[in-house]
C-alpha cells in the first residue's frame, strides 16, 4: 500500500480517520477536510440512482478541492474522500428518501423522532458511502458502497432515552450504529464499518489498486 505516500484524509470524521488507521500506519494519515462544508442535497431526488450519483458528486467534489489545497504536495499523496448516507423508503410513496443529518436547530429532537418511527421501526434501510481515491495524474478510484440496516419494530422503548444520548447530531440518518444507535438495530447485510463511514473491505482492495499501479 505505498508506505513512502501519506494518506490524506479530505474528513472531518474522527471516526474514518479511526478506520483509515486499521488498513494504513496512523502516523501516515494526515486530516485535511475541504475548505467549505457546503455540499450539494438530496431534497429533489427520489430515485436511486440519481441519490448514488449525487452521493459519488459529493465525494469527489471533497477530493477535488483537498486536490487543489496540496498543490504540489500531491505528487506524493493519496488522497481518501468519502461521503455517507442513509436512504430509507417512504411509507407512502414506497420511494427512496433520503435522511441527512437532523438540523442544528431544537427542532432535531422532533426530527429524529419522526424519522425513528416513519421510516426506521421495522424496516429496512440503505447505509450509502460514496468513495474518492486520488493519486497523482492517474484516474480516481471511485466506489459506492452500500449496506441494509433493518431496525427493531419497538424503537419507542429506547428513544426517549436515546435522544438524551445527543448521539443523534452531526450524524447522517440521526444516529450512530458504533455507538448508542446500536441498540435499534436487528440486522445488518454488509460492511458494518461502511455505516460508520467507511467501508474497510471496499476500501482496501482500492488501495491494492493504488499500489500496484
Amino acid at each position: 500500500m505505498a508506505p513512502s505516500h501519506r494518506y490524506i484524509l479530505a474528513s472531518r470524521s474522527p471516526r474514518r480517520r479511526e478506520l483509515l488507521s486499521l488498513l494504513v500506519p496512523p502516523e501516515s494519515i494526515e486530516v485535511l477536510p475541504p475548505p467549505t462544508s457546503r455540499e450539494a442535497g438530496f431534497a429533489e431526488l427520489s430515485d436511486l440512482d440519481a441519490i448514488r450519483s449525487r452521493l459519488q458528486e459529493i465525494a469527489s467534489t471533497k477530493a477535488d478541492q483537498v486536490v487543489r489545497q496540496l498543490g504540489e504536495r500531491f505528487d506524493k499523496c493519496i488522497v481518501v474522500a468519502a461521503d455517507t448516507t442513509i436512504i430509507a423508503t417512504d411509507p407512502e410513496t414506497q420511494r427512496p428518501h433520503v435522511l441527512e443529518q437532523p438540523p442544528e436547530t431544537d427542532e432535531w429532537q422532533t426530527t429524529v423522532r419522526d424519522w425513528f418511527r416513519r421510516y426506521y421501526a421495522g424496516r429496512w434501510h440503505i447505509a450509502a458511502t460514496a468513495l474518492d481515491l486520488r493519486i497523482g495524474h492517474n484516474l480516481p478510484i471511485r466506489r459506492v458502497v452500500e449496506t441494509r440496516v433493518e431496525f427493531r419494530s419497538d424503537v419507542d422503548r429506547w428513544l426517549d432515552w436515546y435522544l438524551q444520548t445527543a448521539e443523534s447530531r452531526g450524524k447522517a440518518g440521526g444516529y450512530a450504529i458504533q455507538g448508542a444507535g446500536s441498540v435499534f438495530v436487528s440486522r445488518v447485510e454488509g460492511s458494518l464499518s461502511n455505516v460508520v463511514g467507511l467501508p474497510l473491505e471496499v476500501l482496501a482492495e482500492c488501495l491494492k489498486l493504488v499500489s500496484i499501479g
